[in-house]
């Protein structure tokens, strides 16, 4: 398969599992609620398109119920052979954007975090619509659709940090600076693929103290460690640096996840549509 023109540089051999794992045992009651909400189908067949380790795909499965047959697709061999540890599930190996399975296969597809790794969005979503039977619908779902607040005691630091993180992922894939940005476009990105009434609903993932040992694990060995680190300090002014530091070092006094009013905010965006709805 090629996958040279992927913009965050995907393919069959690569895996980032235990970062898919954290967030999806962190962001696990928030999904619980967004399957609950979305009022899904009790029979036919339904498809986790872009499904990762399988975290959420378990979920989906445990919500849809046994009358369902579900479907999880993922580009990356090492993230469903992952996905295998949460029991029988359905998997198989695929690409967004060149779907194997007919048309008018499905009565469901769910969607997360997977159109901004594609290169053509707007193809990988027509062709996903194309797979519905008539009546079914696509749901696209997207985490951090808005800024996210890690120090609300440091708006400064925020700010840095993020502008930092943007800049690391434009230097390591070759990106512009609004595609770091557009994956914002959810609603745009539906209408363009033919949908005329999409819908779209935000939830907030929020978290202070007490914190559990899963947000615990997830900030610290997800985002500290696996996703800032020393990606991102060349990309911060020496102050920032040095209080990015501070705020994630165990050791540290000023630790963020030992303070009492840690406040963390982020956020899943949900957009559906329908086929012939």
């Amino acid at each position: 398969m090629r996958s040279s023109a992927r913009p965050l540089g995907d393919s069959p051999e690569r895996s980032y599992a235990g970062k898919l794992d954290r967030f999806g045992a962190f962001a696990a009651p928030e999904l619980c609620r967004v399957f609950a909400d979305l009022g899904l189908p009790a029979h036919g067949t339904a498809l986790d398109l872009g499904c990762g380790t399988g975290f959420a795909t378990a979920l989906l499965a445990d919500t849809l119920g046994p009358d369902v047959v579900l479907v999880g697709v993922d580009l990356s061999l090492p993230h469903l052979e992952a996905a295998r540890r949460h029991g029988a599930l359905r998997l198989i190996q695929g690409d967004a954007e060149r779907l194997c399975f007919a048309e008018g296969s499905f009565d469901f597809i769910w969607c997360c975090n997977t159109v901004n790794h594609v290169a053509d969005s707007v193809g990988a979503v027509r062709s996903a619509r194309a797979r519905l039977r008539a009546g079914g619908r696509l749901v696209l779902a997207q985490s951090a659709f808005l800024p996210e607040m890690f120090f609300a005691w440091d708006s400064h630091l925020d700010d840095a940090v993020r502008s930092a993180c943007h800049r690391y992922y434009r230097e390591r894939y070759g990106l512009k600076p609004g595609d770091t940005a557009g994956l914002r476009a959810l609603l745009g990105l539906m209408q363009a693929a033919g949908f005329e009434t999409p819908s779209v609903r935000t939830y907030v993932i929020e978290r202070t103290q007490p914190l559990s040992q899963t947000d615990r694990d997830y900030f610290r060995e997800a985002v500290f460690d696996g996703l800032w680190g020393d990606r991102i300090r060349p990309f911060l002014d020496p102050a920032s640096a040095e209080a990015l530091a501070r705020n994630c070092d165990p050791a540290s006094p000023d630790y963020c996840l030992d303070r009492p009013d840690f406040h963390h905010v982020q956020t899943i965006t949900v957009c559906e549509g329908s086929l012939g709805g």
